[in-house]
């Protein structure tokens, strides 16, 4: 029996070998064989999570032909990646990827790392701030006392507390845009009202058009749901959105969705100005397409003079064509698993009727907390600690980024939580790669494109300051010397690193 159990194609896999381009080798730089230079793309591709593990890889010929190799470069490079545990084969059955022994499977997001890891590794692949203090411990405990009543029921709310939808909807009434209880849904967060979303409209085979680049895991969970993903270019640095381009694509390729996050987009950090998001929606809807608008940034402008332009959903009046998610993770705390859709009443009816062959309802209880934080006035007041605590790390982040790696690229944008960066003609998953080494953890550009798109980027968070954002700087540094010179250096044990 055939051990694998996904396939990439021949040309899928050219493609993202193509896309793994490093700057011109210096003098006295030797270039590996061609076998070599293979088999590392291949391997880098498995650890990255770009290709899956226990994928069947395209046959020896197939493969050559796509790369205008010889079919023996290929045949040396399988045979290398099998003697180092990263392929696998059976006569009839063909060669699959695999993991050598002892090795973590690579994760295909970007997951926190566990904690026993944080002592030696900095960790910037996951964009979340620790907890606001006092606010979080006063929710919760807000929340027990308002428990028992709820105690006595069921504990099934598919469409979520009646308090809390009703909280929410009030707050986007004082946003300037009238909202019933019944368009609220409350979610699992906001990757789980996505993912309603998705099934509900999305559908195996069917278009979504998404930012080019956007939220990994976003582009991941709509991947594994079967859709076609159609990439929309955003324009330089934090101008954002290219409409001309997404009218185009909207009317050509006819999606049935399209994602987007106006607000301080992740991982660029633009944001969209009226003009933008009145076009963008007219777009979708002359398309007839659900124009999905993540808001989940939002409420984290850093810089006190930003003006926020108003949400996406206030230029689709009759409610038609914007499907609004929204979430406490980002704002508050990524341990606070509560995000909402606000959509129209029937799309909320739907999505409510479809959660019964998912997962049923949201805690009770991390409801409750967020409705105390939202009434109590504690939410305004965490979100401000929040803001403060991204803008300084923003700041001594940038300074350390400049200070360290000169020739790397970015604008500061003015909110969000993360910084996009050119990283100098470097590969953006050889540097990730180069940077487990020396004990920084950073997604490489790739993981936000689609088929190997962003090569020569990386995404830095605003979750670390101080002296642990210079050491970063620092090991990321050291990283590129590897990527560079395509050295060994830097292989040894990261030394632990105390904040």
């Amino acid at each position: 029996m055939a051990q694998w159990t996904s396939a990439v194609g021949a040309a899928q896999l050219a493609r993202l070998l193509n896309s793994q381009q490093d700057r011109p080798a210096g003098p006295g730089t030797r270039r590996p064989p061609a076998y070599r230079a293979l088999a590392d793309g291949i391997r880098l591709l498995v650890l990255e999570g770009r290709v899956p593990v226990a994928a069947r890889l395209p046959a020896e010929r197939e493969l050559a032909l796509a790369l205008s190799v010889s079919r023996t470069t290929v045949a040396a490079a399988y045979e290398a990646l099998r003697t180092e545990g990263f392929l696998e084969s059976r006569r009839g059955a063909g060669s699959w990827t695999a993991v050598p022994a002892g090795n973590p499977v690579p994760a295909r997001g970007l997951e926190p790392l566990p904690p026993e890891a944080l002592g030696s590794m900095i960790d910037l692949g996951c964009a979340a701030l620790p907890a606001p203090e006092p606010w979080l411990t006063r929710a919760v405990q807000g929340a027990l006392e308002e428990l028992p009543p709820y105690a006595h029921t069921h504990g099934d709310y598919p469409a979520g507390l009646p308090a809390l939808r009703s909280m929410i909807a009030d707050r986007y009434t004082a946003r300037g845009i009238p909202t019933m209880p019944e368009q609220i849904m409350v979610t699992t967060g906001a990757m789980g009202a996505i993912d309603a979303i998705c099934h509900l409209f999305g559908g195996r085979g069917e278009r979504i058009a998404v930012e080019s680049p956007s939220y990994a895991n976003i582009l991941q969970l709509m991947r594994e749901a079967g859709a076609r993903l159609v990439p929309v270019a955003m324009a330089e640095g934090l101008t954002g959105w290219d409409l001309d381009r997404w009218r185009q694509v909207l009317r050509e390729a006819a999606p049935r969705i399209a994602y987007v996050v106006a607000d301080f987009h992740n991982p660029t950090g633009a944001l969209a100005d009226e003009d933008q998001r009145r076009r963008l929606v007219d777009a979708a809807r002359s398309a007839g397409t659900v124009l999905v608008a993540d808001e989940t940034m939002s409420e984290l402008w850093l810089d006190p003079d930003v003006e926020m332009p108003r949400p996406v959903c206030a230029f689709d009046p009759a409610g038609s064509t914007v499907i609004t998610v929204g979430s406490a993770s980002k704002a508050f705390w990524a341990g606070m698993r509560i995000g909402w859709v606000r959509a129209a009443p029937d799309v909320i009816r739907s999505l409510v009727a479809a959660r019964a062959y998912a997962d049923l309802g949201t805690p009770v209880l991390e409801q409750l907390a967020v409705n105390w934080l939202f009434g109590a006035g504690g939410w305004e007041q965490a979100v401000e600690v929040r803001r403060a605590q991204a803008r300084q790390n923003r700041d001594e982040l940038v300074a350390a980024v400049r200070r360290e790696l000169p020739d790397w690229e970015f604008e500061v944008p003015r909110g969000g939580l993360t910084l996009w960066v050119r990283t100098g003609g470097l590969s953006g998953s050889r540097l990730a790669e180069a940077g487990e080494r020396v004990g920084v953890r950073v997604p490489s550009g790739p993981r936000f494109g689609v088929d190997g798109a962003f090569e020569g980027y990386v995404r830095l968070p605003f979750t670390v300051g101080g002296a642990v954002a210079e050491e970063a700087a620092v090991r990321l540094s050291a990283a590129a010397r590897i990527v560079e010179t395509g050295g060994t250096s830097g292989t040894e044990t990261p030394r632990t690193f105390v904040a």
